[in-house]
């Protein structure tokens, strides 16, 4: 079995003495398409990436090859890239400004396809980060599922580095049962253990899965 099936299905156990409903997406961004083959022909479904070029070189024979791969958008996206995202991507897990969910809007309707979206949390209130506060989440929420018609599914975060991610994760459980949402998208390779015993229903992972990247 390839070493990276291996490290998958070690992760998936992990998560599965926690919590049965946790789904990984194997971040693959920065690795080629080749170095993602073993798990796709394991039969994984959810993978991220987090840069629109290279996701587009990368995935768009392979998807049609398997029409079945769920492709998330991870990273922070501009407004004059959202075009490329409708056809390629099935989730989007950055959604920050209003600006950008108009635009999406506005693609969706070009394009006939919806995307399941998570809202971007600024969780631990920083101004480096993107995101949106958490007393805006509701207000912000309801504009983009009534006014735009987005399919708002969750919340996602990026929890300050170098404190305890635990505490965040928690307040994201609050928010998700405030905001009336069924989808939490939190947990990177070094606390994804923790984000599950917050139910986290997608965890994001990389490098415990790929290697370092380079």
């Amino acid at each position: 079995m390839h070493d990276v099936v291996t490290k998958l299905i070690s992760i998936q156990k992990r998560i599965q003495e926690k919590n049965n409903k946790t789904k990984v997406i194997a971040v693959s961004k920065t690795f080629p398409i080749e170095d993602v083959m073993p798990l796709i022909n394991h039969g994984h479904k959810d993978f991220g990436e987090n840069k629109i070029q290279e996701a587009v070189s990368k995935w768009t024979s392979t998807k049609k090859d398997f029409v079945d791969i769920n492709l998330h958008m991870m990273g922070k996206i501009q407004s004059n890239k959202v075009k490329f995202i409708l056809p390629l991507f099935d989730y989007v897990h950055s959604l920050d400004s209003l600006k950008l969910a108009q635009k999406i809007s506005n693609e969706e309707t070009k394009y006939k396809k919806k995307i399941k979206i998570f809202i971007q949390i600024n969780i631990g209130d920083e101004p480096q980060k993107a995101g949106i506060s958490i007393n805006d989440v509701e207000s912000f929420k309801n504009k983009c599922v009534n006014e735009l018609n987005l399919n708002i599914v969750g919340l996602m975060c990026l929890p300050p580095k170098d404190k305890d991610s635990s505490i965040y994760f928690k307040t994201m459980n609050h928010l998700l049962e405030k905001t009336n949402l069924k989808e939490l998208s939190m947990g990177m390779s070094d606390d994804y253990l923790e984000a599950v015993g917050y139910n986290a229903t997608f965890v994001r992972i990389g490098s415990k899965i790929f290697g370092p990247r380079s």
